[in-house]
């Protein structure tokens, strides 16, 4: 069973947009995510916790507060909301995890964004192409903003895809970004075309990202051990997109 905790009642939101950032490959949506919440001062919003999430406590440096591994951080100001998560979702899951995303963004009418890595490899002065699709009638703000069409049949697996599953079955509206990754390291680049070109037109923030790009050797390595494990993960933990061709 999913539920999510309320933690700070004072937060109000009017149709918020939810960005989501669990781990998958590249860390794209992790690295942006993460980027939102350090970037704008998010507020400890509510944490989610469900069967599947390993029972562990996060803190920061320089501070002792204990807080639980997946959390959801707002900006009232953007009515933003940011889907932040240390661990991954095991595959058993989920499908309760999603369910129970779905019906947070159901019951405050937000529009989410969910983001998946395309693993693949990249010359080092290439820059990473971003896709979009989406469910309900979301896609016209896709075309709005000239986010390009997938290139190619696929799917988005792990529990992004679940979420993006969740979202279809039920009629709502929800945009799903692609972009090309680094399948085996951190790809700070990545998450700055995913800030640049999908997350700041969408949501018509204004998230810099001069430090996520000065900073990605750091990023790199502080990444690079939960990007490790999730290689080693059960694939179906990670969130990605992946081709799909017929007949191979």
């Amino acid at each position: 069973m999913a539920t999510i905790t309320i933690r700070d009642e004072d937060v109000s939101l009017d149709r918020p947009t939810l960005v989501e950032g669990l781990p998958g490959v590249g860390l794209v949506g992790k690295l942006a995510t993460d980027h939102l919440v350090e970037t704008f001062d998010m507020t400890y919003y509510a944490s989610i916790d469900c069967d599947g999430l390993p029972r562990i406590s996060v803190y920061e440096e320089g501070n002792r507060t204990i807080r639980p591994p997946v959390r959801l951080y707002a900006d009232e100001s953007r009515d933003l909301v940011a889907l932040q998560s240390d661990v991954p979702v095991s595959a058993s899951a989920a499908s309760d995890f999603a369910t129970c995303v779905t019906e947070w963004v159901a019951d405050h009418d937000a529009t989410p964004i969910y983001m998946s890595g395309l693993p693949e490899q990249k010359e080092a002065d290439q820059i990473p192409s971003l896709y979009g699709v989406a469910t309900g009638d979301a896609g016209g703000r896709l075309d709005d903003h000239d986010i390009g069409l997938p290139r190619d049949r696929g799917a988005v697996s792990g529990p992004t895809g679940a979420l993006l599953y969740e979202a279809e079955a039920r009629g709502l509206d929800a945009l799903g970004l692609v972009v090309q990754s680094d399948p085996q390291f951190p790809d700070p680049e990545a998450a700055r075309i995913l800030i640049e070109h999908g997350i700041n037109p969408l949501t018509g923030t204004d998230a810099d990202t001069d430090d996520l790009v000065e900073r990605a050797e750091e990023i790199s390595d502080q990444k690079e051990q939960l990007a490790q494990r999730m290689q080693e993960a059960d694939p179906d933990e990670s969130s990605q997109a992946q081709s799909i061709r017929m007949f191979q």
